[in-house]
C-alpha cells in the first residue's frame, strides 16, 4: 500500500508538467513501520527532466508534515504518447472517455495505464 500511494504521488507530478508518463522504476526505502489507519503526509518532487525521463523523489511522514520519515522513494518516469493508453487500454472506457465533453474529465481518464 505504501509503495502505491508513493508511486500515486509522484506520477502526480508528472500532470503539473503537463507530461503524459508511466513508472519506469520505483525505488522504496521503508524506513520505520506504519501502523494500519495512520495518517502518512506524503510530499514528493521532480529532481530532474532528461529528454523523456523524469526524476522525482517523495517522502512520507507520521505524525504531521514535519514528523518522522516511515517511507522514501525515487522514481523513474518515462513519457509516454497518449497512444500508449490508446493502445494498450480497454476500448470500452476509452470510447466513454473521448465521448466526455468535459476536457478535465477526458484528460483524467488517460492517467492511469488499465
Amino acid at each position: 500500500m505504501l509503495a502505491t500511494a508513493l508511486d500515486e504521488t509522484l506520477g502526480s507530478l508528472n500532470w503539473l508538467l503537463r507530461t503524459i508518463a508511466v513508472t519506469g522504476r520505483l525505488e522504496t526505502d521503508f524506513v520505520r513501520p506504519v501502523p494500519v489507519g495512520t495518517t502518512l503526509y506524503l510530499e514528493a518532487e521532480v529532481t530532474a527532466v532528461h529528454g523523456r525521463k523524469i526524476y522525482s523523489t517523495a517522502t512520507g511522514r507520521i505524525g504531521g508534515p514535519d514528523g518522522p520519515v516511515a517511507v522514501r522513494a525515487d522514481a523513474l518516469f518515462i513519457e509516454v504518447k497518449v497512444d500508449h493508453f490508446i493502445d494498450h487500454g480497454r476500448s470500452e472506457e476509452i470510447q466513454a472517455a473521448m465521448n466526455d465533453p468535459d476536457q478535465i474529465r477526458r484528460a483524467r481518464a488517460f492517467e492511469v495505464n488499465p
